[in-house]
């Protein structure tokens, strides 16, 4: 069966916040071309909010910018490669820095209530020649409809392909379809998807976009990322090569890549609890630490006050909202038992009588 597939593999860029962005540029390097020679054609690397992220104090990197594009560029010859560019985070002249060494592909993410705030770098990023990608984030905080209308606005900017985003992910097959066919009203803009694996819908996620026909699938080895991780490169690959689909990545050689050097980075083997929660309820997990901060201050679930704030919003959660929020939250009695869940965060240990 033949398909126009492109597997964007983010282990790099995505994977890193699970080992605090510590890929160095010998591992950036080395996995760059281990994916290159097994047939993976579009390769991200990286901080994983982006360029400038470690200068802006968002966690800081064991290597530059200009380290790591020198690492991928130095050892790739067919394989595309690309970073992340997060408007506000990222300066404009951060992008001229990675044309610098022939960056091919740019990944501009906003919030997708906040799409207009990517067309300068579109336009910067296009004048350089890159294949300009604009990541939706918490995409499901628009309706199909009005976000059908946001792909337009950055089509017309000059974006080559626009993401479907599930920052948290808790989205399923059938409502991606709704959002495909209210973009394809109105746009043929290329199309990819992006799941998170909060609610183990990434892979299955995925599959149902390539056959609406999104392009680009994103994807990390071991689903090593953010919260839950991502589709795993190895299963996707592995289910569409079952499926009859031809993809061009060498399942066998792909496996064993994904085993040695990212399996003993896989550090958690189970379901985080809150985790789940930010699936269930749409929330994104950048903001945990702000969660863990009130429930911890007023004794409440945490679980419950992050469905709390996402029934007011979804987008953000600031600081001074999910204080009241977890201020007028009555005080929880029964306390979730996990080894790596809710107790610590409420000062009990476990009992393993």
């Amino acid at each position: 069966m033949s398909s126009n597939i492109n597997i964007l593999d983010t282990t790099l860029r995505d994977g890193s916040y699970a080992i605090n962005f510590a890929f160095s540029s010998n591992d950036t390097s080395l996995i760059c071309k281990k994916l290159e020679d097994v047939g993976v054609n579009y390769i991200e690397i990286g901080h994983g909010l982006g360029l400038n992220a470690s200068a802006r104090g968002y966690g800081e990197a064991i290597q530059t910018d200009e380290e790591y594009l020198i690492a991928a560029s130095s050892v790739l010859s067919k394989a595309n490669y690309g970073m992340f560019c997060i408007p506000g985070i990222a300066r404009l002249e951060d992008i001229d820095l990675a044309a610098k060494y022939n960056m091919k592909f740019i990944r501009i993410g906003t919030n997708v209530t906040e799409v207009e705030n990517s067309k300068e770098y579109i336009e910067r990023a296009k004048r350089h020649g890159m294949f300009v990608c604009s990541n939706f984030m918490k995409s499901y905080v628009l309706e199909p409809e009005d976000f059908a209308k946001k792909v337009k606005i950055s089509e017309n900017y000059g974006s080559d392909m626009v993401y479907l985003v599930d920052s948290s992910g808790g989205m399923f097959p059938s409502k991606i379809e709704e959002y495909y066919h209210a973009i394809r009203q109105i746009s043929g803009v290329s199309l990819g998807f992006h799941g998170h694996n909060n609610l183990n819908m990434a892979v299955i996620n995925s599959v149902h976009a390539l056959k609406l026909g999104f392009e680009y699938i994103d994807t990390s080895l071991q689903g090593l990322g953010r919260s839950s991780g991502n589709a795993q490169t190895e299963i996707l690959v592995a289910t569409l090569d079952k499926m009859g689909y031809r993809t061009g990545v060498d399942l066998l050689k792909i496996l064993d890549v994904s085993f040695r050097y990212i399996y003993p980075l896989v550090q958690n083997k189970g379901f985080n609890p809150l985790d789940v929660i930010a699936g269930y309820a749409d929330f994104h997990t950048s903001y945990m630490s702000v969660i863990h901060k009130y429930s911890a201050k007023y004794s409440v679930n945490p679980a419950k006050l992050i469905i709390e704030l996402t029934k007011h919003d979804k987008v953000n959660a600031k600081d001074s909202l999910v204080e009241s929020i977890a201020k007028n939250m009555k005080k929880e009695e029964e306390l979730y038992i996990g080894r790596y869940g809710f107790n610590k965060y409420f000062g009990h240990e476990q009992d393993d009588k």
